[in-house]
């Protein structure tokens, strides 16, 4: 007889397997991903309230929010000095809270955009560009304005850029630009058009800013500025759409303390155009005293050497430039360690066939003995070359004929170069190489609807750094050859006033900057391709 009991224990295990096999681990899911933005549901005081008297704003949503770069995205037009407290500010709310530090100006329309920097906590969804707007007089001010923000150099404009409108009274100079917050502002923030909303009517001055230190004055050390012409009046000015050209003003001409870096170099820096700047040392020197000055690559100065070196507490300079400009500036002297020479190329491995070889030196080139260079190519054949020494920017040229997919090896022997102060090289090699002429592109461009002033072509890799760059006064065909595979970039500059190069413009004397064209298309350039495009200027 078999025994109950032995029937219960494997109907045990086997139920004991099943739920064991049922329960195996899944993802648990939590459904579809919230992509709604915060709901805006009240605010204390109301949204657009008049005669407001309160200390205090609440705005409620309806889920918990964060603000999300708060310094930049929220614009309080107009502006207040100190700024109201803001939060949450690092956590999570269902409100946002402003408190007012400042007295609110009377009849007045406050605007406070936030942009979009209202998000949800979880996800990050914004609402975008809320605005909550108050007066306190007894009416909202309702007329606006728009436009766009362009670069008047590059082709893309930076973010964040300020717009700013300034009334026009009694009180009003453009130098209040430099002192004075604006009536109204908002920003362009990641976009490059601008909306300037709740305004009275009467006389405005529309400038753009980019502001670094977000403060709403024009600092032309570090901002750049744009500025429309005439007066904005408004309401008649209302549907016009505005452009803001920024550019970057180029500082009055002002030379800045020297400081000695070496037993011979004094280095003068400057701010502004250099305009033919000249150095004369006032102090006594030796009868034999010679300079040799010539300006660095890269910074806004000058390097200033002289010989012999002579015993001085101080030294007392003059600095002048063509534009009347004349400061006396006194600066310490002391005995230094000595420079020695050090010669560097302008190229890298590769020398461009339709470039010279160029060498530089850290102290100031005075003589190159020809004699003591030797000049090889792969097959060890000595080749005929020339230098060309430019001592007024310490640069030397080493001019032959070059052949494609080449090597070349380039000797200066013990004393083929002397500096200024006296030293010589030990022997120097420099080894480079030219390419296929199959490696390099081709753009063949032609202009149209070059008229009244010379056009400047410049081409420019997409960093808009210039690569290459030709001046021409007609309708032509411009060729820029030996181009290395890469994406460029096209500019036209319209150099109204013939000197060569491009200007920018100056705020207080009413001048735009010249204006700048850009193909509208990146050229891409590829080995052994020649592109034909035409540029019809506008």
């Amino acid at each position: 007889m078999m025994n109950k009991k032995s029937n219960v224990l494997p109907f045990t295990l086997i139920l004991l397997v099943l739920v064991i096999s049922c329960a195996k681990k899944g993802t648990i899911t939590g459904g579809e991903k919230d992509e709604t933005p915060p709901v805006f549901i009240k605010a204390l005081p109301p949204n657009f309230s008049t005669n407001f008297n309160k200390k205090e704003i609440r705005i409620y949503f309806d889920e918990y929010i964060k603000l999300k770069d708060p310094q930049k995205q929220i614009i309080i037009s107009p502006p207040m000095d100190p700024k109201p407290t803001i939060s949450p500010l690092g956590g999570a709310s269902k409100y946002v809270k402003i408190k007012f530090l400042d007295t609110l100006l009377e009849n007045t329309t406050y605007s406070i955009n936030f942009g979009e920097s209202v998000e949800d906590n979880n996800e990050g969804n914004s609402n975008p560009f809320f605005r909550y707007v108050f007066s306190t007089g007894d009416f909202l001010d309702s007329l606006s304005i728009k436009g766009t923000v362009t670069d008047a150099i590059k082709k893309e404009v930076d973010p964040n850029i300020t717009i700013a409108l300034y009334e026009i009274n009694e009180e009003y100079t453009d130098s209040l630009v430099f002192k004075t917050v604006p009536r109204y502002i908002t920003s362009t923030l990641d976009t490059t058009a601008f909306n300037l909303y709740n305004l009275k009517e009467g006389k405005f001055k529309l400038i753009a800013l980019k502001d670094p230190a977000n403060n709403y004055i024009y600092e032309p050390k570090q901002d750049q500025i744009g500025f429309y012409e005439e007066i904005v009046t408004l309401p008649a000015d209302t549907s016009k759409l505005f452009n803001l050209n920024l550019f970057k003003e180029v500082l009055d001409f002002k030379a800045l303390r020297p400081k000695q870096i070496s037993k011979n170099e004094f280095i003068f820096p400057y701010e502004g155009e250099i305009d033919s700047m000249k150095i004369k040392l006032l102090s006594e020197s030796p009868d034999d005293f010679k300079t040799q000055v010539f300006p660095d690559k890269e910074k806004d100065t000058l390097h200033y050497w002289f010989r012999p070196f002579f015993e001085s507490d101080s030294l007392i300079f003059e600095v002048t430039n063509s534009k009347n400009y004349r400061d006396t500036i006194v600066t310490r002297f002391k005995d230094q360690y000595k420079d020695s020479i050090q010669l560097t190329t302008a190229f890298s491995s590769v020398l461009p066939l339709n470039k010279n070889f160029i060498f530089r030196s850290n102290t100031p080139i005075d003589s190159i003995n020809q004699k003591l260079i030797t000049l090889l190519d792969k097959d060890s054949i000595n080749i005929d070359f020339s230098v060309a020494l430019d001592t007024s920017i310490n640069e030397a040229q080493l001019v032959f004929e070059k052949s494609e997919n080449n090597t070349y090896k380039m000797q200066l022997l013990p004393e083929a170069i002397k500096d200024f102060i006296g030293n010589v090289n030990d022997t120097i090699n420099f080894n480079f190489r030219t390419q296929k002429l199959a490696d390099y592109g081709t753009i063949f461009l032609t202009l149209q609807n070059v008229e009244k002033y010379p056009v400047i072509v410049q081409l420019t890799d997409e960093k808009e750094v210039v690569i290459s760059e030709k001046t021409t006064t007609k309708q032509e065909v411009l060729t820029f050859d030996n181009l290395n595979p890469s994406k460029y970039l096209i500019r036209v500059i319209f150099d109204t006033n013939k000197n060569g190069k491009w200007d920018s413009g100056n705020f207080l004397q009413g001048i735009q900057p010249e204006v700048v064209r850009y193909f509208p298309e990146i050229i891409d350039v590829r080995a052994n391709w020649e592109l034909k495009q035409t540029f019809i200027l506008e």
